[in-house]
């Protein structure tokens, strides 16, 4: 099976090396990958977005199956462009990626569904922002309508700050989502979708503030953890029952059905599990710990997926143990990025790649706002952890930060239901 990973970040560099674990897939290429990817695959330079290029490339090089990570091409349609070309594709089609790409019609997804959430409001017109934002708080959580990168969500008590934010965006011409506050700890759960049929993967926690202990702004996340010790089978049960199988029902039921990978982020309260976001496809750095504990064969699964039969597919195996995902941001990142410094370590064994580029002799440069992700797995979380900041230890990239505490507050047994 020949491959094309569509992509250029960690989440893509992770799929290719489960990809690449997979007995079954003979050759693999990534567009337009990163400095690590090229180690694992052949790396094509496309525009993402261009259904056209994408469709050609992919015809190119006789793909069997395209997967597509990032949001913006599967929200304009380029997986819809490679199955009118014949080409199995991993990834659902625009009208079923809305449910990232608009925020209000997930909103509209749930309520028919039955599914839990926040109570939400969408503003369009200035004039009306000070009166919405009077029916909210004590904490305002304030988003981008559209696609943000993960960065467009404010989360404050200081209503002058969640105003700033939302009069921001609809300066830009982007509506504005407001909602009530969930409480609870947050949870991701990644699910294989065909139709209605659903095969989840094994929950994570992602941490998205840029600093220790949850201080700063949000990011596109800064770190994961896999498996949730304080979660329990039952509420795992419960999110899949409850939340993903409603929303693929209801999708199937418009006439737009979902196929890909559904991801659901979770607020887990004392009334049980409310959902904040859902996203079309893998979420970014989530994926490098749950794939570093799957045993099953990765291709195998998104091709079932992507062909229609994942109700054939037998039941995922997963390792035993943790794993842990660190970041290590560019300086001023959330903001703009420093970018085009060399990078010390970047081949190690655990270290993605995801803002990075080869120069023209060869060295690892730096290219965007999260540079690395660096993988530990161990017997249990404490060894997993060590052993991504053990190989952490040995990455050079000046004025590069980190998180120092991934997966901690679940170790010291703090987080609780």
């Amino acid at each position: 099976m020949r491959v094309l990973v569509i992509g250029s970040g960690g989440r893509e560099h992770a799929l290719l090396i489960g990809l690449a674990k997979d007995p079954s897939v003979t050759d693999l290429h990534v567009a337009p990958g990163n400095a690590g990817t090229a180690s694992l695959a052949t790396n094509h330079a496309v525009d993402v977005a261009s259904a056209p290029a994408v469709v050609a490339l992919a015809q190119q090089v006789a793909a069997d199956l395209v997967v597509i990570g990032p949001e913006v091409p599967l929200v304009l349609g380029v997986a819809d462009a490679l199955r009118e070309a014949g080409i199995a594709t991993f990834g659902p089609g625009a009208q079923a990626a809305q449910i990232e790409g608009s925020k209000a019609f997930a909103k509209d997804v749930m309520a028919a569904a039955g599914v839990r959430t926040a109570h939400s409001e969408i503003v369009d017109n200035p004039a009306q922002l000070d009166a919405a934002l009077d029916r909210f708080g004590p904490t305002w959580v304030v988003k981008d309508d559209g696609l943000a990168a993960g960065k467009g969500v404010v989360v404050t008590a200081d209503r002058a700050a969640a105003r700033d934010h939302a009069a921001e965006l609809l300066e830009t011409g982007h509506p504005v989502l407001l909602e009530s506050f969930l409480d609870g700890p947050e949870v991701s759960l990644f699910s294989f979708v065909d139709g209605e049929t659903v095969v989840p993967l094994i929950p994570a926690q992602d941490h998205k503030r840029v600093g220790d202990n949850d201080t700063g702004p949000n990011t596109g996340g800064m770190g994961a953890y896999t498996p949730l010790p304080w979660l329990p089978d039952t509420v795992t049960a419960q999110i899949i029952d409850d939340v993903v199988k409603p929303v693929a029902a209801e999708l199937a039921k418009r006439g737009t059905p979902f196929s890909g990978l559904l991801y659901a982020g979770l607020a887990i309260g004392k009334d049980g599990p409310a959902v904040v976001e859902f996203n079309c496809r893998f979420g970014d750095p989530e994926t490098q710990a749950v794939l570093a504990l799957l045993k099953s064969p990765l291709g195998q699964a998104l091709n079932a997926t992507a062909t229609g039969t994942l109700d054939q597919l037998p039941p995922l195996e997963w390792a035993d143990g943790a794993a842990v995902t660190v970041v290590v941001a560019a300086e001023n990142y959330p903001g703009t990025p420093r970018t085009g410094d060399a990078i010390v370590g970047a081949d190690a064994d655990g270290v993605l790649h995801a803002g990075t580029k080869l120069d023209a002799d060869g060295t690892v440069l730096s290219s965007g706002g999260r540079v690395l992700a660096v993988v530990g797995t161990g017997v249990d979380l404490a060894a997993a952890r060590a052993q991504a900041y053990d190989r952490i230890a040995g990455i050079k990239l000046p004025g590069s930060h980190f998180r120092t505490d991934i997966g901690k507050a679940a170790l010291e047994g703090r987080i609780s239901l």
